[in-house]
């Protein structure tokens, strides 16, 4: 008996036995915490690398015919990664559908617990480990930082995002963290104005790479950092720490 991240309420007469993610963060918590509920996953569903579900299309455009024929007792979705009109007509077929929508660490931790324990799981290793790992103060020292998310057009986060959270939790301060928008659209000379410490660049959602991406920054440290371990908040938390803190450290100019 809960209520997920929106407050939608969510009151099974039992637990659900076949679940469908739409989210692949969330789809790597139930496959390694709910062993056996997960009946489909979206063609981003990376991991575990053993998953093999049905797969029912992308985040942004699911095949809702498909998540239907799977008859799941419950669909996990997110406010952000998915469509709200695929989320209501979901809800319109008669499924329910538990949203998360965390902006912070602390906030994903405590939302991955309560929607686990939706599932019957009260008792995640992992969960606990992630929640000591994260729990103390952010770092003392932030080294400002720009963070494109995508080129053509320029895309980079903005102000209450989860991957500027983990950021500053690291050290690390976005310098567009007050923006009015979320993940503002800047041209790369504004872009290139800016005196930060290092420019991070993660392969997802856009595909950053060594020979995209830095190249754009001429003079500047670049760091390429994992986006699993960016944006993805799931057991990826545990390790995101000491990858991320490595990933930034290598940051090359």
């Amino acid at each position: 008996m809960s209520d997920d991240d929106l407050g939608t309420a969510y009151r099974p007469a039992r637990p659900p036995e076949r679940v469908v993610s739409l989210v692949p963060s969330l789809t790597e918590t139930v496959a390694l915490s709910a062993r056996g509920l997960l009946v489909g996953a979206t063609d981003w569903c990376s991991h575990p690398a053993d998953l093999n579900v049905p797969r029912v299309g992308g985040t942004k455009w699911p095949d809702l015919t498909a998540v239907q024929a799977l008859e799941p007792d419950l669909v996990l979705a997110n406010a952000e990664e998915n469509r709200a009109e695929d989320i209501a007509a979901l809800r319109s077929a008669g499924l329910a559908v538990w949203v998360t929508a965390p902006a912070t660490v602390p906030a994903a931790l405590s939302s991955l617990r309560r929607m686990l324990a939706a599932l019957g799981e009260t008792r995640v290793p992992w969960l606990d480990e992630a929640d000591e790992l994260w729990s103390g103060p952010a770092t003392a020292t932030y080294h400002p930082v720009l963070v494109p998310i995508w080129r053509r057009p320029w895309m980079v986060l903005g102000r209450d995002t989860f991957a500027g959270d983990v950021l500053l939790r690291l050290g690390y301060s976005n310098v567009y963290g007050a923006h009015t928008d979320r993940y503002p659209k800047i041209s790369l000379d504004e872009l290139r104005r800016h005196e930060v410490h290092t420019v991070v660049l993660p392969d997802e959602p856009y595909a950053f790479s060594a020979t995209d991406g830095p190249e754009a920054f001429p003079g500047r440290r670049c760091a390429l950092v994992s986006g699993r371990y960016l944006t993805w908040y799931g057991p990826s938390l545990v390790e995101a720490p000491a990858v991320l803190s490595r990933q930034l450290q290598a940051a090359a100019p």
